[in-house]
């Protein structure tokens, strides 16, 4: 096949589309959007919810969204600035913190929709692949109740790589264990060999309470002690060992079973000490470049 060249003439500029700004930017991907957020007809404009999980340079962001003609609406959402709350206030971006995100924008959604007494989600954390099949379709919680179905929302991951190991689905197996039915497989979950396709539940567990940061906290403190002071300062500072990291994340899994409600809004009170300087006038600058102006010829006469 002989090579053609684009020629970039007036028929191809008067042809040209404009493409998304959101996409222009690289925030955006209009094709998986679109799949995620397109509902049947024949389900009369039932919303299709999203777990939305974004990671930024501090924080973990979790939100359960759908999307209407004008824009996204936020049903429930959580961060991992609320884990202090919770008794975790060191790496709040980590895998084991973006579990506890998930599970926490999960059983707040679950009680804000009168669901979270029906569906308790897994108690005990074990990395497994929760599934079951009922009326003739899968659903990813313990059971299903005959009354009301599980609460489904979809993974939306954003423009993030999904490897496998990635914290994302870290958010996505603490939002599927608080209790919401999340279509997903073992596939991407830490454990899982793509060569020899086997899962190794355990693994995903140990990573889950935090057992990868023990051990890297160990290997740094026999290895380099200066490098591990660095690194985990906030861990020292706060007296949190690697033979902890287990028992304290257990913990706050369970306080955020008892309590996942959001903490009451502060009222903001705006300081009203403080003044502005009042603007200067044109005389008042014009007086001002003047005062300087003699101060300075005053000095050139004095060295004179």
């Amino acid at each position: 096949m002989a090579f053609v060249r684009v020629q970039k003439n007036k028929a191809y500029f008067s042809r040209y589309q404009v493409k998304f700004r959101r996409r222009r930017e690289g925030k955006t991907d209009y094709r998986q959007r679109k799949r995620l957020c397109a509902q049947d007809k024949n389900k009369y404009q039932s919303p299709k919810y999203r777990l939305v999980v974004r990671f930024t340079n501090k924080q973990v962001i979790c939100q359960i969204a759908y999307s209407l003609i004008d824009g996204d609406r936020i049903l429930c959402q959580a961060s991992s600035n609320e884990l202090p709350r919770y008794g975790l206030t060191v790496g709040l971006k980590n895998y084991s913190a973006a579990y506890c995100t998930g599970l926490l924008v999960a059983r707040r959604l679950l009680q804000k929709v009168g669901l979270d007494d029906v569906y308790e989600g897994n108690t005990e954390v074990d990395g497994e692949v929760v599934t079951v099949d009922y009326d003739g379709a899968t659903y990813y919680v313990d059971d299903v109740d005959e009354d009301k179905r599980p609460f489904r929302a979809l993974l939306d991951v954003g423009c993030k790589a999904t490897t496998t190991g990635c914290r994302i689905f870290g958010a996505l197996k603490g939002a599927a264990d608080g209790g919401l039915d999340i279509p997903h497989n073992e596939k991407r979950f830490p454990g899982y060999d793509r060569d020899a396709k086997e899962y190794d539940a355990d693994m995903h567990r140990e990573r889950i309470f935090g057992g990868h940061v023990g051990e890297y906290m160990e290997y740094l403190e026999e290895e380099d002690n200066q490098k591990y002071q660095e690194c985990f300062a906030s861990y020292i500072e706060n007296e949190i060992e690697a033979d902890a990291l287990e028992d304290l994340y257990a913990e706050v899994h369970e306080k955020i079973r008892a309590d996942p409600s959001p903490s009451p809004k502060k009222d903001f009170k705006a300081n009203k000490e403080y003044k502005r300087k009042a603007k200067l006038t044109l005389e008042e600058r014009k007086a001002r470049v003047q005062a300087k102006k003699d101060a300075r010829a005053a000095e050139s006469d004095d060295e004179e």
